[in-house]
């Protein structure tokens, strides 16, 4: 039987997002399957996430 591991799976709607600035979870920030940054999230807009005092935008990256 598989094991499903929690490792780098997207965080892929807002509740995603808030759970892991709640739980201070450490996030990879990716454009275009290159690794920009990786932290703990600060803040989640509807826009944006921010990241070690630098925003990226939900539209352009993946968490």
């Amino acid at each position: 039987m598989r094991h499903k591991s929690r490792f780098m799976k997207p965080l892929t709607s807002e509740i995603h997002l808030y759970t892991a600035q709640k739980e201070q979870t450490p996030i990879v920030v990716f454009i275009a399957d290159e690794s920009i940054r990786s932290g703990k999230i600060e803040d989640v807009t509807e826009n944006s996430v921010r990241i070690g005092g630098e925003r990226f935008l939900l539209e352009s990256c993946t968490f």
